[in-house]
């Protein structure tokens, strides 16, 4: 079957295709009986009735005369159709081979300026444009909605060409050529003339020669389509292809992926109808979800809305809700989207389809080069190619330095997994993943681990973990995926290793404070070290259990319960490190609690503890909250006096504590002499401690302790009257992301709305 084409030709003259369908069916022939009659293939008839190829030579026409026992009058009005539809010039008239688009198409006002920039543009010479994406984002429905608008600037005519990329024998450069040419009106003895050696030199001329529109949909890959795109003239060719097509050279390109919420939410509601739709307003950005925002899923859910009317569309996003069955439901007629699918997806290496399955084994959304590695068993290079070779194919999503799944593609590839890999294969990839993301947290975190820091010289990674903020990076990239693990390493009852991570990351979750999980990590830990007998690890995992509770969660009073067990533990074990960390939270929470001789109290003993065992570091924190108590008391000149000591304890340590401890401290030290200087009054010094504290967090990279400097540093320079300065704290502060202390965000959100209040 050759590329489809349709033609419209000239008013006035009658197209021969038409006009033998004409004459076949008033003589009640089929196609079948016509070629059995005259000689002509039946493919041959067919393509000529469709216009699908040029009017045919004179002794074509006289065999189908024949065949139709036509009379002279009859035979003469074919031989001159004929000899319209072959034309004379290689200028066409008004060709047009367009499809009907849809008139519901929405959003992607983006990619259709710059299809119209190009469109207005083109004159100087040719323009190419590569449009790629996903099966199913909408490519080819966006081509034809671009050149509805821009038909215009391009009088001398718009033809589209299906080049069946995604079919198994998808025709070739010589095929497509000719295919173009002939629709062009390039007469049948050009062509022989030419011969098969000059077609391309002809089709270049006769390109050349027009201003037109071109668009070659379906492109197989850059051999079928790189001798088709003009090298000079005034043409704009648009090519779709599920292939990003990298090697082609010199072309603008745009990537179309799912849809904003609200583009696809208004796509649905055309499709269905308002009425419908704005009644169940909860339900209709469910079935988007659950669509994945994808263009094809999303006419697919609403084309079934409109079929069953009997349907609600909290009904339909009810049935979308089973993953398992999803891309079932996802299917109206012929048309499905686990077929789309399917289409890429037989056309994968063996190895890019293994590492398409074996992708739905990583828990998070995203993956990088080494953990697919880990699940294939390949070489790092030779998994960030394969993964390449999956984006190129638009089964991919390329995000930073990783990747990710479409949420429709993700379900595709997990039905595959299951039918396509053996069970034992799936578990021992799955285990090795989990092994080394665990094995990885454990060598990041301790870059935070006083007693460790920096890998060893001798360590071969396969991530980077040259530095604290590189380690930061991977375990904030990687969370979703080295927690999923340890769940995993718990259930099993691998508790040895579920102790070791939380050990490793405890140092690093000061760096992370509102992640979340937390409390999770540090609760596995508990419950791992009383299965393995050992109260040491066990005291030691409560504390960090009641520290998660006390500050991740805000829920001081809870946290007493947990810092008192520890206490009781650690004395079993006679542990005066973690005796001292327990009393250090629970005159924490007593501080939040506004119970002050409370927290007086377990401060000093903690301090005492910290002291008799010579731990330098919890030492420095309990020094520091005695500070903050001094703050909350209102004892601003004893709270400065204790920053100073704390200092002191700074500075005679300096080579026993760890980089980032130091400067945690000096944050906080800074901090409290500012808290302490707004207090008596001296707001301009005030300003200045919150002004180093804030650069020293932001040294560290901490977005938390940021985000509390830098409220602190507005309200003091407020206070000192210097309004534009606090202004652009508090806005700072709002734009840090999700990092930030979520309190600190909504009080600089609270004073920007007082700022403006004031005028």
């Amino acid at each position: 079957m050759s590329p489809g084409v349709d033609q419209v030709v000239e008013e006035g003259r009658e197209a021969f295709g038409a006009l033998l369908r004409e004459l076949r069916l008033a003589r009640s022939l089929t196609i079948e009986g016509l070629s059995e009659a005259s000689g002509i293939s039946v493919r041959g008839i067919g393509d000529l009735e469709r216009d699908r190829r040029a009017a045919p030579q004179r002794r074509t026409v006289a065999a189908l005369a024949n065949g139709l026992a036509l009379g002279e009058p009859e035979r003469e009005r074919l031989l001159a159709a004929a000899r319209t539809g072959r034309g004379t010039s290689y200028r066409p008239v008004g060709v047009s081979s367009f499809p009907r688009g849809v008139d519901d198409f929405t959003g992607r006002e983006r990619e259709l300026a710059v299809l119209t920039g190009l469109a207005r543009e083109v004159g100087a010479g040719p323009a190419v444009v590569a449009v790629s994406g996903a099966p199913g984002a909408g490519k080819t429905t966006l081509a034809l909605h671009a050149a509805r608008r821009v038909a215009g600037e391009f009088p001398d005519g718009q033809l589209m060409v299906d080049l069946r990329g995604t079919h198994d024998s998808p025709p070739g450069p010589a095929e497509l050529i000719i295919t173009v040419l002939k629709a062009l009106g390039t007469p049948d003895r050009e062509l022989s003339k030419a011969g098969p050696q000059g077609h391309a030199a002809l089709y270049r001329q006769v390109i050349a020669d027009r201003r037109m529109l071109l668009v070659l949909d379906n492109v197989a890959d850059e051999t079928q389509v790189r001798q088709l795109l003009p090298g000079a003239g005034a043409t704009l060719t648009v090519v779709t292809s599920r292939r990003m097509l990298t090697g082609l050279e010199g072309v603008h390109r745009l990537w179309l992926g799912q849809l904003d919420p609200e583009d696809a939410e208004s796509l649905l509601a055309s499709i269905v109808g308002t009425g419908r739709t704005a009644a169940e307003p909860a339900a209709l950005a469910e079935v988007a979800e659950r669509c994945g925002y994808l263009p094809l899923a999303l006419r697919i859910a609403g084309n079934l809305l409109v079929t069953r009317t009997g349907w609600t569309v909290r009904r339909l996003a009810q049935r979308l809700a089973e993953e398992d069955r999803r891309l079932g439901v996802l299917s109206a007629g012929d048309v499905r989207v686990e077929a789309a699918f399917d289409l890429s997806y037989r056309q994968l290496t063996p190895d890019a389809a293994r590492m398409f399955r074996l992708l739905t084994l990583v828990p998070g959304p995203d993956v990088g080069p080494a953990s697919a590695a880990r699940l294939t068993g390949q070489d790092p290079f030779d998994a960030e190619d394969t993964l390449e070779d999956l984006v190129e194919a638009g089964l991919l999503g390329a995000r930073g330095s990783g990747y990710r799944l479409h949420d429709l593609l993700h379900l595709y590839a997990r039905a595959r997994l299951g039918e396509d890999e053996p069970a034992d294969a799936v578990e021992r990839s799955r285990g090795e993943l989990y092994r080394w993301l665990l094995d990885t947290a454990v060598v990041a975190g301790r870059w935070y681990d006083p007693d460790y820091g920096a890998p060893s010289d001798g360590r071969q990674g396969t991530v980077d973990l040259s530095s604290a903020e590189r380690a930061r990076e991977w375990l904030q990239a990687e969370g979703v995926n080295w927690l999923t693990a340890l769940r995993a390493a718990s259930v099993e009852g691998r508790h040895a290793d579920v102790v070791e991570v939380a050990e490793a990351l405890h140092w690093f979750s000061d760096q992370w404070i509102f992640w979340g999980h937390w409390g999770e990590v540090f609760g596995r830990a508990v419950s791992s070290a009383e299965a393995l007998g050992d109260p040491l690890a066990e005291a030691t995992q409560l504390n960090y259990l009641a520290w998660a509770v006390l500050l991740c969660e805000a829920r001081p009073r809870e946290s007493l319960a947990v810092s008192a067990r520890a206490r009781e533990v650690a004395v079993r074990a006679g542990d005066l490190v973690q005796q001292a960390w327990s009393h250090q939270y629970s005159g924490w929470a007593h501080r939040l609690l506004d119970e002050i001789g409370e927290a007086f109290r377990h401060v000093d003993e903690a301090t005492a503890l910290f002291t008799r065992a010579d731990e330098v570091h919890g030492l420095l924190q309990a020094l520091l909250h005695r500070v903050l108590l001094f703050e909350r008391a209102g004892q601003a000149e004893k709270a400065l006096d204790a920053c100073w000591e704390t200092l002191g304890v700074v500075e005679e340590n300096l080579g026993r504590l760890a980089p980032h401890i130091a400067a945690f401290t000096m944050i906080g030290v800074q901090a409290s002499m500012g808290t302490a200087l707004d207090g008596l009054g001296r707001w301009s010094e005030s300003a200045e401690r919150f002004g180093m504290a804030l650069a020293l967090a932001q040294e560290t990279g901490n977005t938390a302790l940021q985000s509390r400097q830098l409220v602190k540093l507005g309200d003091a320079l407020r206070a000192a009257g210097r309004v534009d300065e606090a202004r652009d704290c508090f806005e700072r502060c709002v734009r840090l992301g999700q990092d930030a202390d979520p309190q600190r965000v909504r009080t600089a959100r609270e004073r920007l709305a007082q700022l403006d209040s004031a005028g």
